[in-house]
């Protein structure tokens, strides 16, 4: 399968997803917001906030998979994908901001006191967001590791610290009812500087996918045992591989019977191409320098 018809039918998959994610995000921003105003629960509108500012980092999604799947033009004949993980970068920044502001949010509210009245509701809804945000982590992050799209795997952390954060608003409210004031605090900070280790995580694959950093260790060992695996092929060596965007580019120079025409040896280059596109699961732009098996 061509890189350009796989990543076609991944964008299809991503966006489908993705759009779950906005709706499940606006229906439960609406209810915690809702539901914190009435009962005073200022962690449950934060919650909601929180739910709020995951509909930027889907549209971010949205985004980067549109303009980075643009076919490649004489200005840019490797194509955009550098775009998506351009939308990788600024979701990355929203989950360090995020977690930074749990963090500091979470000191400066120690030692006040508002009226709260969390009663048994705000944990319903608790529940309601940990399950909905922990179910939508899940499916978000399979189709990411199947499409091979950075963006929407930060997209499933983003998802996953919503869940984490309805988690702390549960945490919180238990031990208002319990007659505790602080428990909630330190699970607050715990969970901030998790969400913000995530981001800087991504930031540091994004980086890395900036400054030509090779593919992870199994796809290189996958794309060897392909190429070893080829009968004609007596040798190889030179392979080198990078990510733009979501698609793997490599090349690498084979060794050939000296006594084949260039027909023949075109087939042989032809055939391994076609291989590594049936095997790989990301899309591959390949280019083969063929040599003869000589002294």
């Amino acid at each position: 399968m061509a890189p350009t018809t796989k990543i076609q039918q991944d964008n299809k998959v991503i966006r489908n997803v993705t759009n779950l994610g906005i709706v499940v995000n606006i229906i439960l921003s609406g209810i915690k917001i809702a539901v914190g105003l009435l009962s005073g629960s200022l962690a449950l509108i934060a919650d909601g906030l929180h739910s709020l500012s995951d509909l930027l980092t889907d549209f971010a999604v949205l985004i980067g998979i549109h303009y980075g799947s643009i076919d490649p033009d004489p200005k840019h004949p490797y194509g955009h994908g550098r775009l998506e993980t351009f939308s990788s970068v600024a979701i990355a920044l929203v989950l360090i901001f995020a977690g930074a502001a749990m963090i500091y949010k979470t000191g400066i509210s120690i030692g006040k006191v508002h009226e709260c009245k969390p009663g048994y509701v705000v944990i319903i809804v608790a529940c309601i967001s940990i399950v909905a945000k922990e179910l939508l982590f899940r499916i978000t992050k399979k189709v990411s590791v199947k499409t091979g799209s950075t963006a929407l795997y930060a997209n499933a952390w983003h998802h996953r610290s919503d869940a984490l954060s309805s988690v702390v608003v549960l945490v919180g409210i238990i031990f208002v009812l319990a007659g505790y004031d602080y428990g909630d605090h330190i699970a607050a900070v715990l969970v901030g500087l998790m969400i913000a280790l995530v981001g800087w995580r991504i930031l540091m694959d994004c980086f890395n996918e900036f400054a030509e950093s090779s593919v992870d260790a199994d796809t290189v060992k996958q794309i060897e045992n392909i190429v070893s695996s080829n009968e004609h092929i007596r040798k190889w060596h030179k392979l080198r591989t990078r990510m733009v965007g979501r698609e793997v580019f490599l090349d690498l120079h084979i060794l050939v019977n000296p006594d084949l025409n260039i027909t023949q040896a075109h087939d042989i280059s032809e055939e391994l191409e076609n291989a590594l596109h049936r095997q790989i699961r990301r899309p591959v732009n390949i280019t083969v320098h063929i040599e003869p098996d000589t002294e």
